[in-house]
């Protein structure tokens, strides 16, 4: 960083050098001092003359950087430039919020303008604005834990949540979160230990990577940051049942919306167990939430410092969200996430459209297909009834391209398919449009209302279902009649999900057409309230 001090003049403020007197006006006047007051005077002189050189001295050094250092002060007296090693930011230093750039923000992962740049300080109002980046450090740092994971009728418990301020600084390397005079969270211990995972299941916890939360008692105790961000962190792990569309939303999108997106995009994301594939497939909701690329947290070798953060994610049920004091405490919806989604994936249409308002009209309707199991074998005979009845029918699969499926569901009016993560689309279907659910055989009520069905109620959808019957499933040619899967499908469910893996969960379904007839026509009328 250049230096005014540089090309300062070596005249003295104000223009013009020192005055001098004629010759010989100046003969004159020595010629009528004595000898000795004039050794005084001179003596008096150069005592004045010091005084100001350090005066001047002073003045630059408070106005220019190069004088921060021994080192620079010698390349000064040098007159060559200082050093362009960076200098070190004092660890306790309370940083202040880089400037949003157009656009969103640098893409450097809100890290602060190294210090010696050119960049103008920000304003104290700028500062007050900050969206809870690097706080001041000098003070006690806290952490508040939400452990509250039951939720009774509910048989997946919430992990828990921490939420940090103060001085923190997060070395991925060592899987740790160090935090500086903690005030209190981390009890007698000095440490807590956590599973960023949105889902507490005992089953995939253990492939998910443990995050430390550790006590550091003073700032020289912890690790020197290498990388200042001037806005939060949340910490979340891409481990367990992702790449499953309906835990991708129910474990990952949904809550780092939950717990992020009021930050509107000043936010760093630093996920564990990374896969780059998943961040490949979410780019636009990624970018959506956050307005930096996010760290990989496996691979990164550098302690980044923030002054507040989340590790874990808030969550509510599957694709649910209800208003709570902790969790939800601005009350967010499953209708505020679906805007959010259109927003990401610029989905245009927000209401379906009405019948009867433009002649000659039909809706449009998207069926599901499913290559694995619970397919609806009669598929293209569902098709042609509906197609009868006035709808306009696409059939398709969902794959990795979750734009282009998504621009195919918003362009529908009404979403069919059989119970599974295929339905997990509707979060793309405009606001009013109908979800159509076809439950399959064995008790599976539970299931059905509390993954699809409750939350197309909640986003606001048109929820229709068709319950299969022995007849119309699959498992009739698996098993006898006097097997549990028919005699007591209730108890299946008691044994545990392997049980229901193994039989009720691996059918196909075939639809009575003309059980399923009126539920086409219920769907359309849907579409005239």
């Amino acid at each position: 960083m250049t230096s005014s001090a540089y090309s300062r003049s070596s005249k003295l403020p104000g223009g013009g050098g020192e005055r001098r007197l004629p010759p010989r006006l100046m003969r004159g006047l020595t010629s009528k001092i004595e000898p000795k007051k004039l050794g005084v005077g001179l003596l008096a002189g150069c005592c004045l003359a010091l005084l100001t050189y350090v005066s001047l001295a002073k003045l630059f050094a408070i106005y220019s950087p190069v004088f921060a250092s021994t080192a620079n002060t010698s390349a000064l007296m040098q007159n060559t430039p200082p050093a362009s090693t960076k200098p070190t930011v004092a660890e306790t230093e309370a940083y202040p919020p880089q400037e949003t750039v157009a656009g969103g923000g640098a893409k450097n992962g809100g890290d602060l303008p190294d210090a010696g740049s050119e960049e103008p300080a920000p304003k104290e109002e700028e500062k007050k604005q900050s969206n809870g980046g690097a706080a001041a450090a000098t003070g006690e740092s806290k952490m508040t834990c939400d452990e509250n994971g039951v939720d009774e009728g509910f048989p997946y418990a919430r992990p828990t949540v921490c939420e940090l301020s103060g001085d923190i600084r997060i070395s991925p390397k060592q899987k740790t979160v160090h935090l500086v005079n903690p005030a209190a969270g981390l009890g007698e211990s000095g440490e807590k230990r956590l599973r960023p995972y949105a889902r507490k299941d005992d089953f995939l916890l253990p492939g998910v990577t443990e995050v430390t939360v550790k006590s550091a008692p003073s700032a020289a105790s912890a690790p020197k940051c290498t990388k200042q961000h001037r806005v939060p962190a949340v910490v979340f792990s891409n481990a367990g049942y992702t790449d499953n569309f309906f835990h991708d939303m129910a474990d990952a999108m949904i809550p780092l919306f939950l717990t992020a997106s009021h930050l509107k995009g000043e936010v760093q994301l630093l996920i564990t167990n990374y896969k780059p594939w998943w961040v490949q497939k979410y780019t636009p909701l990624l970018r959506k939430l956050s307005n930096y690329d996010p760290i990989n947290f496996d691979e990164d070798d550098g302690v980044h410092c923030f002054g507040s953060g989340f590790v874990g994610m808030y969550r509510d049920r599957d694709l649910i969200l209800s208003p709570h004091p902790t969790r939800n405490p601005r009350n967010l919806t499953m209708v505020d996430f679906n805007r959010f989604v259109r927003g990401a994936l610029a989905l245009p249409r927000d209401a379906p459209a009405v019948l009867g308002e433009e002649p000659g009209m039909r809706p449009r309707m998207v069926i599901i297909s499913r290559a694995g199991t619970r397919k609806l074998l009669n598929l293209d005979a569902v098709a042609a009834v509906a197609t009868e009845l006035g709808f306009n029918v696409t059939v398709a699969e969902p794959g990795a391209d979750v734009p282009a499926f998504a621009a195919m569901v918003n362009s529908a009016d009404a979403l069919l398919g059989v119970h599974g993560a295929g339905l997990t689309n509707q979060i793309f279907l405009p606001t009013g449009a109908v979800v159509l659910q076809v439950v399959p055989w064995g008790k599976m009520d539970w299931q059905a209302t509390n993954f699809y069905g409750q939350p197309a109620k909640l986003m606001n959808l048109r929820y229709l279902e068709y319950y299969v019957g022995e007849e119309e499933t699959s498992l009739k040619d698996k098993f006898p009649k006097e097997h549990l899967v028919f005699k007591d499908p209730e108890a299946l469910h008691k044994q545990g999900w392997e049980a229901l893996a193994q039989t009720i969960m691996k059918q196909d379904v075939s639809v009575n057409l003309t059980k399923f007839r009126p539920v086409l026509l219920q769907a359309l009328d849907r579409l005239q309230e």
